[in-house]
């Protein structure tokens, strides 16, 4: 059993795509870095944190991206965001059979301001065009650093979602809110807490994740072959209807629990009989168990999974 949390972006891409397949576009020898970081006197990367190629998964050819959390947290600026639109547009061109993102990121690097905020923009507009060309888009999650921010609402513009009860999934980071709103809103220290409120299994129960897995590479491979494969089954494309339904599915989650200022209170309401489990749950036995009371699965997948 390989941690995927414990490892780096280059450590994860051999394990996850099928061994010695991942050809890397713009790999660090070609010293494409940010110019505003140079500006400001900011440590740079050769890769400037992101990993884009074309490799092969279950002998599939699969393009594919992996941020590293161990630079700048994985935070996307101006040339992290263009080499993942570039790669997202040749997937397009060479018909690949899917599209493979190994995110972990908190959003959007403060240092570039709107150069990466228009990066991001640009991440989910190419997106929805691979998945309009018929390419699903898997995105994992289950790094140390979580996904946030931009890059949490780009996870949701996949087809699906892989996570782990490690990883993490939201728009604002509990330093954002604690900051915004003070330690009364959220106590960005409590560590449980942030894990309840942002973690992998609190987010399947919600329905935004539509698997969870096992801290472990193997695991991850495994999910993504079978979400990709589900995926090719039903409507790879964006849909109005299924546009309609997330919105419905939503509303129904507002009502439901937007009176509720704790994860384990919104389990409760779904009808978990011990919230408190939860929490203690392996992988395997909280998916059995959750998938009894999971959040809008009457109304269908959410903005993932579709």
């Amino acid at each position: 059993m390989s941690s995927y949390l414990e490892l780096s972006a280059r450590q994860r891409i051999p394990r996850i795509f099928d061994a010695g397949s991942f050809a890397e576009f713009l790999p660090p020898a070609a010293r494409v870095v940010s110019p505003h970081l140079a500006q400001l006197d900011a440590p740079v990367s050769f890769d400037d944190g992101v990993i884009v190629g074309r490799g092969l998964l279950d002998g599939r050819v699969v393009f594919g991206a992996a941020q590293e959390g161990g630079f700048m947290g994985g935070a996307v600026g101006e040339v992290h965001g263009a080499k993942l639109v570039g790669m997202l547009r040749r997937a397009v061109d060479e018909g690949a059979h899917a599209v493979l993102l190994l995110l972990e990121s908190g959003g959007v690097r403060l240092h570039e301001a709107n150069a990466g905020l228009i990066a991001v923009s640009e991440v989910m507009r190419a997106i929805l065009d691979v998945r309009a060309s018929g390419i699903p888009v898997v995105a994992l999650v289950g790094g140390a650093n979580g996904c946030f921010g931009g890059m949490g609402i780009t996870a949701r513009c996949a087809n699906s979602v892989v996570m782990s009860e490690e990883g993490r999934l939201a728009m604002s980071g509990p330093e954002v809110i604690e900051t915004a709103h003070g330690v009364e809103e959220f106590d960005a220290r409590d560590r449980a807490l942030v894990w309840r409120t942002t973690g992998g299994k609190h987010r399947y129960l919600l329905g935004d994740c539509q698997a969870l897995v096992a801290d472990d590479t193997d695991a991850f491979r495994q999910a993504a072959i079978e979400a990709i494969a589900a995926a090719h089954q039903g409507e790879v494309a964006l849909t109005l209807a299924e546009l309609l339904a997330e919105q419905d599915m939503l509303a129904r989650r507002l009502r439901d629990f937007g009176g509720q200022i704790e994860p384990m209170e919104v389990w409760r309401a779904l009808g978990v009989p011990d919230p408190k489990a939860i929490p203690m749950l392996e992988a395997d036995a909280f998916v059995a168990l959750a998938d009894n009371y999971r959040a809008g699965a009457d109304a269908g997948a959410s903005t993932g999974g579709r």
